[in-house]
């Protein structure tokens, strides 16, 4: 089976992806590690990234899970509420229901 460009892109894109060398994505895919760093270099001079300097830059980032920002409801009447997170809208309008003088 001929392995054309738009199979060797979709792995050197891949590779960029996965932010790991060319040679671990190789051995996990099976693939030759030397035609990879080839279709590398070949897809790199085809697109001119090297001549101008401006080679997009990918950043992997982990968002870490984060624990609720505190709330604090303060009520016309002076009474605070203090609650772990926002509450949800239904919440709010069903107090807003509850409570005379408040719009």
């Amino acid at each position: 089976m001929k392995m054309g460009t738009e199979f060797w892109a979709a792995h050197v894109a891949a590779v960029k992806l996965e932010a790991i060398s060319a040679s671990e994505y190789a051995r996990r895919h099976g693939l030759s590690v030397a035609a990879l760093y080839y279709w590398q270099r070949k897809l790199k001079a085809n697109t001119g990234a090297g001549d101008t300097g401006q080679e997009s830059k990918f950043v992997a980032l982990r968002v870490a899970a984060q624990r609720p920002s505190p709330c604090t409801l303060v009520l016309p009447s002076g009474l605070h509420l203090e609650m772990s997170a926002l509450p949800a809208p239904e919440w709010l309008a069903a107090l807003g229901r509850a409570m005379p003088g408040i719009r």
